[in-house]
């Protein structure tokens, strides 16, 4: 019985031992874990300390910056509005003409200028402030390391021009240089070779001040341009700029031309004729050349928005780039294809032809460039003359002759030229709204075919409105009225504003022709 309890305490006893050891070792490691899971919550603690100092004080550094970019456009605006509209003059002699006031935010796009507004005052070196005149010429000029072709280009624009159309007109020179020896002396020698331009008033000499150009050394070159010809391309869009402003408030027509051009006789009746002949005030460019920004004419009230346009981007692209540009912002859809934006341009921008102004220099004002262009539209003959005319839809029985289309003669781009009529033939201009025209021309046969012309071919419209009093026997059974009939190759006429509105003009040709028939002068005279 002892021995039986012994073992039984030896048993209770060995089992509590083991107990004991057991709780022991879990206590440790249980006391090893809180130590492991304490120490690591220790180190996250400290690392979110640390975020939190090291976010602290990046919110001190860019509170810092923003204090210092509210400083910055606080002094920037202090600055611009102490910039007024008042302030802005342009000095021409003793007289004194605001800039426009849409043009007020010229430091936004050349902040260079702030604190500096003589910057927009040209040196009026030579000239009697003369306004109101149809045409203003304008003509940029720099300094050349090889040939200067600047006194040429005068005589040819001088010596094409008649009295009295010297008194409708300023021509200004602008030398777009700092160097004031340089441009006192070729001011100079202008007056001398010119003396009597100068003192009617019809030729200014002007300069720019030194600070009005920004510091083109930091310039970003752009499509593979080197360095110095974005630099010539800029500092040129900012020459025409500020030629344009000037010239703005001084006539109702502004042409810009370069300083090493030929004029063609007659030029100046004839780019009057063409913008007074222009049927609506939408166009934009009139050109009488092809080339670059030669021969080109504005209206002088879009001047100010053209040269904000240019001086926008004026570090980006080249001067005929900009004009363009313009040009697509102003009509261009961007869900339409090309075409359609070509067709919407050309409302806007009109050719002459042939070209009035032929480049004539070879050494370009970019240094070492040699250019020899040339426009091939200046020596052609007049083969046909371009006028505006309303929309219209255009038919004809006749065969055309290659390339020479109805549409292109309308639109003055080409003659018209088809093969020989038979009685019956006709030419239909169905206008897209009925028009009310002071008369028509059409003439048939030009300098290099002068046999190719319409004979027996009568003029016919057809009113949109019943008309009275008309002789029967010149109504047709469609209701076209004849009006006229050609002579020598040409008809030409007035259209009486009985016949109100007219909805089309027929040329109906009555016998057979053993020539060819050639158009090349259309002109539907829009009353004004």
């Amino acid at each position: 019985m002892r021995c039986r309890n012994g073992s039984l305490l030896t048993l209770i006893c060995l089992t509590c031992f083991f107990s004991l050891s057991w709780y022991t070792a879990w206590y440790r490691d249980k006391e090893y874990g809180m130590d492991s899971y304490e120490k690591q919550f220790l180190e996250l603690q400290q690392r979110l300390f640390h975020a939190e100092q090291e976010n602290q004080k990046r919110s001190r550094d860019l509170s810092t910056v923003l204090d210092e970019i509210k400083r910055a456009v606080a002094e920037k605006r202090n600055a611009f509005e102490n910039h007024t509209v008042e302030e802005i003059k342009w000095k021409v002699l003793n007289m004194t003409s605001k800039l426009p006031m849409q043009f007020t935010n010229i430091y936004m796009f050349l902040p260079h200028l702030l604190g500096h507004e003589d910057s927009l005052q040209p040196n009026v070196h030579y000239g009697h402030g003369r306004t109101g005149v149809s045409v203003v010429i304008g003509i940029p000029t720099v300094k050349r390391d090889k040939q200067s072709y600047l006194m040429d280009t005068l005589r040819s624009l001088f010596s094409e021009m008649s009295a009295a159309e010297k008194e409708d007109c300023v021509v200004i020179v602008f030398i777009a240089e700092v160097n004031s020896q340089y441009v006192n002396e070729l001011a100079d020698n202008i007056k001398n070779g010119f003396p009597h331009e100068i003192q009617s008033g019809m030729l200014e000499i002007i300069s720019p001040p030194s600070s009005f150009y920004p510091d083109f050394s930091n310039i970003k070159e752009t499509f593979g341009d080197s360095k110095e010809r974005v630099k010539w391309r800029t500092k040129q869009n900012l020459d025409y700029s500020f030629l344009m402003l000037y010239a703005q408030p001084k006539g109702t027509y502004y042409l810009q031309l370069e300083d090493d051009i030929i004029a063609k006789p007659d030029y100046f009746q004839s780019i009057k004729d063409f913008a007074t002949q222009q049927t609506t005030d939408d166009w934009l460019i009139l050109e009488f050349s092809q080339l670059g920004f030669i021969g080109k004419l504005f209206k002088c009230k879009d001047l100010p928005h053209l040269a904000e346009f240019f001086l926008m981007f004026y570090k980006d692209k080249p001067i005929d780039w900009l004009l363009d540009h313009y040009l697509w912002v102003k009509v261009c859809n961007p869900e339409k294809d090309a075409k359609h934006c070509d067709r919407q341009k050309s409302n806007l921008r009109i050719r002459y032809r042939p070209s009035l102004f032929q480049h004539v220099g070879t050494h370009s004002s970019l240094a070492g460039k040699i250019q020899n262009l040339k426009d091939k539209d200046f020596d052609k003959k007049a083969l046909h003359k371009p006028h505006p005319n309303p929309a219209a839809k255009l038919s004809t029985s006749l065969k055309v002759y290659q390339q020479y289309s109805l549409e292109k003669a309308y639109t003055g781009e080409e003659c018209f030229w088809s093969f020989s009529p038979v009685a019956g033939d006709y030419i239909l201009f169905e206008f897209e709204e009925p028009q009310l025209l002071d008369g028509y021309l059409f003439r048939s046969g030009n300098i290099e075919h002068p046999g190719d012309k319409l004979f027996n071919t009568t003029v016919q419209v057809l009113p949109a409105m019943k008309v009275n009093n008309v002789p029967q026997a010149l109504i047709d059974e469609e209701g076209f009225i004849q009006i006229g009939k050609f002579q020598n190759g040409i008809a030409e006429g007035e259209i009486s504003s009985s016949l109100g509105k007219i909805k089309a003009i027929r040329l109906k040709i009555l016998t057979e022709s053993t020539v060819w028939a050639l158009i090349s002068e259309i002109f539907m005279k829009m009353k004004k």
